[in-house]
């Protein structure tokens, strides 16, 4: 049904930016398959959907570090792909699109996370281990981005920031996390000039 959507949207005589964000809407199409096929099978659903603990501390490999640093610099991380858009854009272009960015931002960022860190990783990880979860969701939210044109190349280095966001959802138990640095990298995005 996404796959149709897309499609039949692509032929609607409408913007470019309606079309991409009734597109990045229809995943709500991939969602409520998801959540009915697990009703139907009687699993369980989990998101992720607890804030997380800031006060926790998140262990890596050589040390650990207190949950809020943690996201800090994630956030700050995130932030670089907002550079070009300060040295190489105009103010004028940035209202622009403004409203387009945000929208977009926030329907696919908010979407993508609770299909691919939301309830797959957590379904996953019921039946195989954490690694293959993690393994799986982000090869397929990288692959997913072909439906909207992106290279298969592309879709896959995609698949890496799938690798980060379910670190970051693994690490700090929510999903609020890993949607606010999607969202994030999605506004770059757009303000860069990559989305449209």
């Amino acid at each position: 049904m996404f796959q149709a959507g897309s499609a039949f949207i692509n032929e609607i005589n409408i913007t470019i930016e309606t079309k991409i964000l009734i597109n990045r809407s229809l995943l709500t199409l991939i969602l409520i398959g998801i959540v009915f096929s697990l009703v139907l099978f009687k699993e369980k659903i989990s998101i992720f959907g607890k804030m997380p603990d800031w006060q926790k501390r998140i262990i890596l490999p050589f040390h650990t570090i207190k949950l809020s640093y943690f996201l800090l610099f994630g956030l700050m991380g995130s932030c670089i792909i907002l550079i070009p858009l300060f040295i190489n854009q105009e103010m004028s272009y940035i209202k622009s699109v403004l409203v387009f960015g945000l929208l977009f931002a926030i329907i696919n960022a908010t979407l993508e996370e609770l299909i691919w860190r939301g309830i797959m990783l957590s379904s996953l990880q019921r039946d195989v281990s954490t690694f293959y979860a993690v393994l799986i969701t982000s090869v397929g939210f990288g692959l997913l981005h072909i439906s909207i044109g992106i290279s298969l190349f592309i879709s896959l280095l995609f698949s890496l920031g799938g690798l980060f966001y379910a670190i970051v959802v693994l690490k700090t138990k929510s999903i609020y996390p890993s949607i606010a640095f999607h969202i994030v990298i999605n506004l770059g995005m757009v303000f860069n000039g990559w989305i449209i």
